[in-house]
């Protein structure tokens, strides 16, 4: 049993669960889908009033451009919502990044809208684990970790972004910026299984869209002068389900083309998600998808321009991270709290952290299970056990006891 001291455990104790609950409450009475930008506007100003408590200065940082391929291959930009940045003691030699996001994957004509306790512990709604619950906890643990002598001695920035639910491309760069120079990041996912568990590596994941040019002719008269894109389309498709191995998925998700049942069609757009499991694998993946896109294009004699890429790069457990997940481990035993972790299948922006080089526990957020469904539930008292993990985490990360 790892010890702990009495002023660490008055630090656990501080916690105030019924606060916390309060705000996700009502934090998840807002309907933040990604792209409902009045939604997400209106969280972002409750986030300003809520993180106010804390010292530091609070920015809002516009998203950046966004762009995605619409079913007749031309790009469309994409709206996202403003992103939310609070920088504390930047000048401290020792800094830390917090991250979460506020937006969810139920936009607003979706029936998922309402809280609902499925008992006394255990509450139904959108968002309240994945993650206005791990917002919570952030807040949580940086006002009680305020009160730490340690805390005076670092800094740190905390991150929530408005777009993770759909891959963080408008916060890409942020999260590099921020990631830059700090000595460890946390991230506030739920954990990966209801007991807590927390995700260690991780794949990477991209998502493309290929865009085929072929020509139209009469299916009837002269379809020996077309070029069948959707054919084309289809035979990538499965030319990428054979390139799978150990290690590599690649999911063919939806082939958008074609017109009349009598003419040969001349456009269609391939859209696929690939997940490497390790930057090997994904450098691979590269070079191999450009043979794979010249040996369609040669065979079926069309024109292939490849939108997209791999925008969550692979985690794997290094030696930094390895230890930080250690120091979350001892923490844990000494608040009583059983900490272990196990590779996950899934991507967030702990993804894009490791890939700066800064060790990340990205799961440290509440305990519940069933997200991106409208059986999502939050365990209500993981709220204050999972920020006094966090706090005791971030007191001994900044030389505390």
């Amino acid at each position: 049993m790892q010890q702990i001291s009495p002023f660490e455990r008055a630090l656990a104790e501080r916690m105030d669960g019924a606060a916390m609950l309060a705000h996700v409450q009502a934090w998840c009475a807002i309907n933040t889908g990604t792209g409902n930008l009045p939604g997400l506007a209106r969280q972002w100003a409750e986030l300003a009033d809520a993180f106010a408590a804390l010292p530091g200065d609070i920015r809002q940082i516009a998203p950046a451009p966004v762009g995605n391929i619409a079913a007749d291959g031309h790009e469309i930009a994409v709206e996202n919502g403003a992103h939310f940045v609070l920088s504390v003691r930047p000048d401290a030699p020792r800094r830390y990044l917090l991250t979460g996001h506020m937006d969810t994957v139920f936009p607003p004509g979706h029936a998922f809208q309402t809280l609902r306790w499925l008992d006394g512990e255990t509450l139904n709604g959108p968002g309240v684990a994945d993650m206005k619950g791990g917002i919570a906890v952030i807040l949580a643990a940086l006002t009680v970790f305020e009160s730490s002598p340690a805390a005076a001695t670092v800094g740190y920035d905390v991150l929530i972004n408005s777009d993770e639910e759909s891959g963080s491309l408008s916060s890409a760069a942020l999260i590099a910026e921020l990631a830059r120079g700090k000595v460890a990041a946390l991230t506030y996912e739920p954990s990966a299984l209801p007991d807590g568990t927390l995700a260690g590596d991780r794949p990477g994941s991209g998502n493309y869209s290929a865009i085929i040019t072929g020509r139209s002719a009469h299916a009837g008269r002269n379809p020996q002068d077309g070029r069948n894109a959707v054919l084309a389309a289809a035979a990538m498709a499965l030319a990428l389900r054979d390139a799978q191995r150990d290690g590599l998925s690649i999911n063919p998700a939806r082939i958008d083309g074609g017109s009349a049942n009598n003419v040969v069609p001349d456009h269609a757009v391939l859209r696929f998600n690939v997940r490497p499991r390790t930057p090997e694998l994904a450098e691979r993946f590269a070079h191999d998808l450009q043979t794979l896109i010249a040996t369609v294009m040669r065979e079926h004699d069309v024109a292939i321009h490849l939108h997209g890429g791999v925008s969550r790069p692979p985690k794997p457990l290094t030696p930094q991270a390895t230890a930080l997940f250690d120091l979350v481990r001892e923490c844990g035993e000494a608040l009583g709290q059983s900490i272990r972790w196990q590779a996950s299948g899934g991507v967030c922006d702990g993804n894009n952290i490791a890939a700066c080089g800064v060790p990340v526990v990205d799961t440290m957020g509440v305990r519940g299970g069933a997200i991106h469904s409208d059986q999502e539930y939050l365990i209500v008292p993981s709220l204050a056990e999972r920020a006094a993990l966090s706090a005791l985490v971030l007191h001994r990360l900044s030389g505390g006891e």
